[in-house]
């Protein structure tokens, strides 16, 4: 299935120079590959959020440009959540953003919402080797540097089914980049998973969505509190009824499980949750009422009260606003998000433990667009120093 293709210096003759590490950037000195890898999601529906010639790229190594949705006979679409035409145009300025910075570029497929698409792809050796062919043709046309493969979610009955779809995909592109990125540990009721070891060689990053990690009991997470959208840290052991934390998955469940570090990525989040009936982490009650995209970084930043509501947990390491009265345009109680304290800390403890990478989700939730050039991006700002610098 080819689609049209724009030109690499077409693209950035429209787009203008994007943002690029100079030539002294000690992060970049022996070429692009560095050991840690950041990679930031980069949407279709986002778009207006962040242009391709704005993104930060001397703080991001890898642009997951998405998303391309699998077909259960094993094609792709190719809207980008836009449409047929602008979709293709959109990613491709993207890819062409990213090659004209010196970083890699990976299309994200898949994602949210696409599980019947997933299934029907991986069920037969015929569909798997069409989806195969395409991200290879796509990898071709496109001069992409490879695949996230986003299955979510991963069951146990589709296990099989995944290990043979990325088998087929990595005998067709030896060299690509392939990602995956899997849900985080919660060691209320799982065990280390042997699985990802056995698929880690297929991979060259499995990254742990380490957020949207909290629930309220009301709304189907029985047993739980009030607790923080990503904590880095919980009690030592974690609480049944708070059990989640970046710390907990990586510790307790994916580096037991015999992935290496170095093939590890955790997740970042650039939006925060809304909780209302409740005002602070570790209470009873209380129900979310936004999150992903209405509650993004740059709406907390700049819509709510944060240098007067703003707390720090110094167990979870993370931030938090709390109003009785209800801050800012969703009159939250309780507001768990990341700021760049929190992220200078997410990195700080990557970097420590040798994990390979950091997800975000997504770098436009997180551009100031507004404020003055140089402060646009606190939070990658923050990342690159804990976690890209030498």
């Amino acid at each position: 299935m080819r689609h049209a293709t724009v030109t690499v210096a077409a693209l950035v003759g429209l787009l203008g120079v994007p943002h690029a590490a100079g030539a002294a950037d000690a992060i970049f000195a022996d070429g692009f590959e560095p050991a840690r890898w950041v990679l930031g999601y980069y949407v279709g529906y986002e778009r207006a959020l962040l242009a391709p010639q704005d993104i930060r790229f001397d703080a991001v190594t890898h642009l997951m440009v998405g998303r391309m949705r699998p077909l259960p006979d094993g094609n792709l679409t190719y809207d980008f959540d836009i449409d047929d035409v602008q979709g293709p145009q959109w990613a491709q300025a993207a890819i062409a953003a990213a090659h004209a910075a010196g970083r890699k570029a990976i299309i994200m497929i898949g994602g949210a919402g696409e599980i019947d698409g997933w299934r029907g792809a991986a069920a037969t050796a015929q569909s798997r080797h069409l989806l195969a062919i395409n991200l290879q043709e796509l990898k071709e046309s496109w001069s992409v540097d490879g695949f996230d493969l986003d299955w979510e979610p991963l069951e146990d009955a589709d296990k099989p089914s995944f290990k043979a779809l990325a088998q087929e995909v990595r005998a067709l592109l030896p060299g690509a980049i392939l990602t995956v990125p899997v849900g985080w540990f919660n060691p209320n009721y799982m065990e280390p998973d042997p699985f990802w070891a056995d698929v880690a060689p297929l991979f060259d990053r499995i990254d742990v969505m380490t957020y949207d990690m909290a629930g309220a009991a009301s709304q189907g997470w029985d047993g739980w509190k009030s607790w923080h959208n990503s904590a880095l840290y919980n009690t030592d052991p974690p609480t049944p009824s708070t059990p989640s934390a970046v710390d907990v998955s990586i510790r307790l469940g994916f580096l037991p499980s015999g992935v290496p570090a170095s093939k590890l990525g955790i997740g970042l989040a650039f939006y925060g949750y809304c909780w209302q009936g409740v005002t602070a982490p570790h209470q009873d009650g209380g129900s979310i009422s936004a999150s992903d995209g209405t509650m993004s970084y740059a709406t907390i930043a700049t819509a709510y009260p944060v240098a007067t509501t703003r707390q720090w947990d110094a167990t979870a390491r993370v931030p938090y606003l709390s109003s009785v009265a209800g801050a800012g345009p969703q009159g939250c109680n309780f507001l768990s998000y990341d700021d760049a304290q929190s992220a200078a800390e997410k990195g700080a403890y990557a970097k420590a433990h040798g994990i390979g990478g950091v997800i975000i989700w997504t770098i436009g939730q997180g551009h100031l667009a507004s404020s003055p050039a140089g402060e646009r991006d606190p939070l990658l700002d923050a990342l690159r120093t804990s976690y890209l610098t030498p």
